[in-house]
């Protein structure tokens, strides 16, 4: 586990305006946090080096591109050892519909965010994916209805 970074009130108000729209350039930054445009590009390079922002990304309307379903699927392994966990893993790192997965304590190991087409897309998701894979036992889903809150950004 990584140690967590010392923040100041600045930085917090850097991470909050960046949270808001990540293609702030330093002197829109610096507005917004009252800093320089110099101090305010030493800090956000600091705060990339240090790991506390990790990237950049454009938020794709997933509707929009056609991914009209979002898919919560727990997941059992069919034994519990490193090789077999390591062989999930790689599923998951090659599966594109699938957006986050989570180890859980509980009854399923695994707990995955997907998203598809259709129910039919879903159904070849789990019956030609998951199913027949190796490491996999078990899957269960839960397909979304509504999202209530959705987002990346993080409390500060």
């Amino acid at each position: 586990m990584q140690k967590s970074v010392t923040l100041d009130a600045q930085d917090l108000a850097i991470l909050a305006a960046l949270q808001e729209n990540g293609a702030l350039t330093n002197a829109e930054l610096a507005e917004r946090v009252r800093l320089s445009a110099s101090q305010a590009s030493r800090r956000r390079q600091r705060l990339e080096e240090a790991g506390v922002i990790k990237g950049y990304r454009a938020e794709v309307d997933p509707l929009r591109i056609g991914l009209g379903v979002t898919v919560f699927i727990q997941v059992t392994l069919a034994t519990h050892s490193g090789k077999n966990a390591q062989r999930f893993r790689d599923l998951v790192a090659h599966t594109p519909e699938i957006l986050e997965a989570h180890a859980l304590t509980g009854d399923a190991d695994y707990l995955v965010k997907a998203v598809v087409e259709d129910l039919p897309a879903l159904g070849a998701l789990v019956n030609q994916v998951l199913l027949p894979h190796e490491a996999v036992e078990r899957v269960r889903s839960n397909v979304v209805l509504e999202t209530l809150k959705q987002g990346t950004k993080r409390p500060l």
